[in-house]
């Protein structure tokens, strides 16, 4: 599968993965700034997401398989990856699979446990905006705001609108698939699979992602890691506490 990319900057390479229901742009500004220090970011639509394409099954064999797919095509022996949520799902079964392709590796705000699943909500929501054929994001708000309070999590959401035709909004995400996956989402790295290279973890300090508890199941896969924590910041620390995130994850990825 070809993923679809936007790719800044020039320099050691760079592979930032969203997380769930997300797209390579929601770290645009972020990735401007790791260009300016000399990285070339690639910001990756993993599959059924943003612009890449759609396809029946979805895990996470899949999705590292489309990354080292990814690399291969461009070119890129080994790249530092940062990960988010379902992202750094992907990113930890990368680098288990092939160490050798990883330089530094930065999990953000997920941990390698089993998590539930808890986005039916968010689905049912976003099944409504699809069903209902809307021609302005307003009307798709307030569609949306039925099943979600926070305006964050519904600007997060509604950056998957586009203009499917003239008249009429539609999603980019593989909705139908995602959903039938849900299960899948959630689930655990693999009993046994290890990383011996140093991972830094950034967790943020209101969110309940990594818990204390979660360290020795982290331990368990990863050789040689540390946890930072980013006060008063939840799920989404790359937005809400940018700098912070920013200067935190510069200062693993250029450390000799």
């Amino acid at each position: 599968m070809k993923l679809h990319s936007k790719i800044k900057g020039n320099g050691n390479p760079l592979i930032i993965l969203h997380g769930f229901l997300g797209m390579g742009d929601n770290w645009k500004t972020l990735a401007n700034s790791y260009a300016k220090e000399g990285f070339e970011v690639h910001l990756v639509d993993q599959r059924n997401h943003g612009r890449s394409p759609h396809d029946e099954a979805f895990n996470y064999e899949l999705l590292a398989e489309d990354l080292k797919a990814y690399l291969k095509e461009k070119d890129i022996k080994s790249a530092s990856i940062i990960g988010h949520s379902m992202g750094g799902k992907t990113a930890m079964r990368f680098a288990t699979l092939y160490p050798k392709m990883i330089d530094k590796l930065i999990i953000v705000d997920i941990a390698p446990k089993y998590y539930p699943p808890h986005h039916q909500q968010i689905l049912e929501g976003l099944q409504a905006i699809a069903d209902s054929k809307l021609s302005s994001r307003t009307d798709a708000d307030e569609l949306l705001a039925n099943y979600i309070t926070e305006l964050p999590v519904r600007q997060f959401l509604l950056k998957n609108l586009y203009w499917k035709t003239q008249n009429e909004m539609a999603l980019r995400m593989n909705l139908k698939a995602l959903q039938s996956n849900i299960a899948e989402i959630g689930k655990a790295l693999p009993l046994g699979s290890t990383y011996s290279k140093e991972t830094l973890f950034i967790r943020g300090g209101n969110s309940d992602y990594i818990k204390d508890s979660d360290k020795s199941q982290i331990a368990s896969h990863f050789q040689n890691f540390t946890i930072e924590t980013i006060p008063n910041a939840g799920h989404w620390i790359h937005a809400e506490k940018r700098e912070d995130f920013l200067k935190l994850s510069l200062e693993f990825l250029t450390r000799e």
